[in-house]
């Protein structure tokens, strides 16, 4: 898994975090259930600027987004 991966998946958990819609409980078609608790949002906001900062550097390298120009 890349480094956009990880992050796209993070931004979505966070977005489901921060909007109430992700599921605390779910209940599989054998009828067995699983809770999951709330995860720390401090912390995934940390690992989501974790992520950028590692994904920052290659972008840095990466060609302008203008072309160059001469001045003498």
């Amino acid at each position: 898994m890349t480094l956009e991966q990880k992050l796209a998946e993070a931004e979505a958990a966070y977005h489901a975090l921060m909007t109430g819609t992700q599921p605390k409980v779910v209940v599989d078609q054998n009828g067995e259930r699983v809770e999951y608790a709330m995860a720390n949002a401090n912390r995934l906001y940390m690992y989501i600027q974790s992520l950028k900062a590692q994904i920052a550097p290659v972008s840095a390298n990466a060609a302008p987004n203008r072309p160059l120009s001469v001045y003498f």
